[in-house]
């Protein structure tokens, strides 16, 4: 019996506890029907109601961008735009002439919106105009009645307050084309604009943001009634560069009207300090939708504006070479400090002549004092005794023929032959003629003015394996950066040289010297030529560069850093068709070093 009680009790037990979980979810549903149906039930009556609600997405602001010193670099303006939206208009072409009598449309305008129409569905809107000012926005908002299916968007557009002077490296945002189409609702916004190059395209992801979204409810021609919901969206983020836009603005400055390319790192962590391409362009005609003049304009200059040439042309890098031969020279053993090469103005190997830049020879030389006066026949010798396989060792070591993480398109690798590189893909045997030029960093060779400053800055930092970056390196970052297997006393030697060359009576940049509170530079010329010289002209008289057609005369380089006894700063100086490494890169090179040493980076 009292097991038959034991039993009942359990089984009242567990009835009652169904029973209270019952009436619990009962009391939980009906509290939710009574918050959906009375809370909110205006609000889903609405939504219901699908012919009546336009949602539209909301585009956040793009992040902003600033350099070293928190000195803004990209920005954002508000911005009004004009759209139509095809199914609330009866009568696409009466709205569009209507539309011509007060806002000014171009022909190719107007084929693009007709084309646009014609290509989405009808509910997606289309730009028609933007940057309309306040005025044109109040004409538009009075003609409304006249104009069914036109709406006004608030929006922000790109700004670059400094212009010209931040093009090649941030480059510019436009219009998103076909192929920039992806899954991103903010793509399909009319007039949204994406980073089309430079560090725009690079951070694109970044700077973005996330779309918002409101919801809208509108009366049967489209006007909008109230607004049902909205979320707004995530502001992109917050880029800070290593660039110093005081620098900068001195560096481009500095070319005039030359043609060409500055660099300036930070020889300790690759930062990138200073980034020139010259000429420039203002990037704020491509951000506002730059018009068929402008883009001629930049198309047809001789000078190619658009061209980043720091990282997307590449050029013989001349004499500035002459630091890999020397170091590699060094390393290995062939030459040391007291070396001696006898330059009488001219080798013979075979059947040919290599000439020395200066025809009645620089005498008796050691490796110091060859690159102090830039003497060819020292290099020519130390390369013979080399080879180019060791060059091309010493030059991978420091950096050349390398693009390096820097996100920008169409960057250059250049060229550092090797014997294995042109039987490969030339099919022939390498020639010792051809070790003998490329010890004076021509023939086969091509840099560009970026590898160059890596190459510089590995040598004066002591050797250690540096990479360009346009981000601050982290602590850790710093920690990992690694030694190179080149020996300091090789290094003094090389750097001993580049300090006679700027400072000691002779030296090829004498004219460069500068000396503040006793910080001086060092560095290295080159002068390049970009035609041949027949021997017919060598007998007669080689032509001045300054009677040559531009695009005739050599291209001037400089390789320089500062300050001389503890290294911070390394540039690299390209001036295409500038005849003169010593006279004309190298006073660039000075002004840009003293002002960085001035404005205490």
């Amino acid at each position: 019996m009292n097991r038959d009680n034991d039993k009942g009790k359990i089984l009242l037990h567990r009835t009652l506890y169904v029973a209270a979980f019952s009436v619990f979810g009962l009391f939980c549903l009906i509290l939710r029907l009574y918050f959906l149906q009375v809370v909110e039930g205006e609000k889903y009556k609405t939504l219901a109601d699908e012919n009546r609600i336009a949602t539209r997405i909301l585009v956040p602001p793009r992040g902003r961008v600033y350099d070293r010193n928190g000195i803004l670099l990209a920005s954002n303006t508000q911005d009004f735009q004009a759209l139509i939206v095809s199914e609330q208009t009866p009568d696409i072409d009466l709205t569009l002439e209507r539309f011509k009598k007060l806002i000014d449309l171009s022909e190719n305008e107007e084929l693009k919106i007709r084309r646009e129409i014609k290509n989405n569905r009808r509910f997606v809107p289309v730009k028609l105009k933007d940057n309309l000012s306040f005025e044109e926005v109040a004409l538009l908002q009075l003609h409304a009645p006249d104009l069914p299916g036109i709406v006004i968007d608030e929006g922000i557009n790109r700004v670059y307050p400094l212009g010209k002077y931040t093009a090649h490296f941030l480059g510019y945002v436009g219009a998103v084309s076909t192929k920039d189409e992806g899954s991103d609702p903010l793509l399909s916004v009319p007039g949204f604009k994406i980073g089309k190059s430079g560090l725009e395209k690079v951070f694109e992801k970044r700077l973005r943001g996330k779309s918002g979204n409101i919801k809208l409810e509108v009366n049967a021609l489209g006007r909008v009634m109230k607004e049902i919901d909205r979320q707004n969206g995530i502001e992109g983020e917050t880029i800070h560069l290593t660039i110093d836009s005081r620098l900068q603005k001195i560096a481009q400055d500095a070319f005039g009207d030359q043609s060409g390319a500055a660099v300036v790192l930070d020889v300790h962590s690759g930062e990138i300090l200073a980034f020139v391409s010259a000429p420039s362009f203002d990037p704020n005609l491509f951000a506002n939708g730059i018009s068929f003049d402008d883009w001629n304009a930049l198309l047809l200059n001789n000078r190619k504006p658009l061209n980043n040439k720091v990282v997307s042309e590449h050029y013989s890098p001349g004499s500035t070479f002459k630091i890999v031969v020397a170091l590699a020279a060094l390393q290995a053993g062939v030459i040391n400090e007291n070396t001696i090469f006898d330059c009488r103005g001219v080798m013979e190997l075979g059947n040919h002549k290599f000439h020395c830049w200066k025809h009645s020879g620089h005498g008796p030389l050691n490796v110091v004092e060859a690159l102090k006066y830039s003497c060819d026949i020292f290099f020519y010798e130390t390369a013979l005794r080399l080879g180019i396989d060791k060059i091309a060792d010493m030059a991978h070591l420091l950096g050349l023929e390398n693009t390096y993480n820097v996100g920008f398109e169409n960057m250059q690798k250049g060229l550092i032959p090797t014997k294995a590189w042109k039987e490969k893909h030339l099919k022939s045997k390498w020639q010792q003629g051809e070790t003998v030029i490329a010890g004076i960093g021509q023939g086969y060779v091509l840099v560009t003015p970026l590898q160059l400053a890596v190459m510089l800055s590995r040598v004066v930092n002591g050797g250690y394996e540096i990479s360009p970056t346009f981000t601050k390196l982290s602590l850790k970052d710093k920690a990992k950066i690694k030694k190179l297997p080149i020996d300091p006393k090789n290094i003094e030697i090389v750097k001993k040289g580049m300090y006679e060359v700027v400072n000691s009576v002779g030296g090829t940049a004498r004219r460069a010297y500068f000396n503040i509170n006793g910080m001086k530079m060092g560095g290295k010329t080159g002068t390049t030529q970009v035609r041949r010289i027949s021997l017919k002209e060598r007998q007669t008289g080689i032509i001045k560069d300054e009677d040559l057609d531009w695009k005739l005369r050599n291209h001037a380089l400089f390789v320089g850093y500062a300050p001389q006894d503890l290294p911070k700063y390394a540039v690299a100086v390209v001036v295409e068709h500038g005849s003169s490494g010593s006279a004309i890169a190298a006073p660039i090179a000075s002004q840009i070093l003293k002002a960085a040493i001035e404005l205490g980076i």
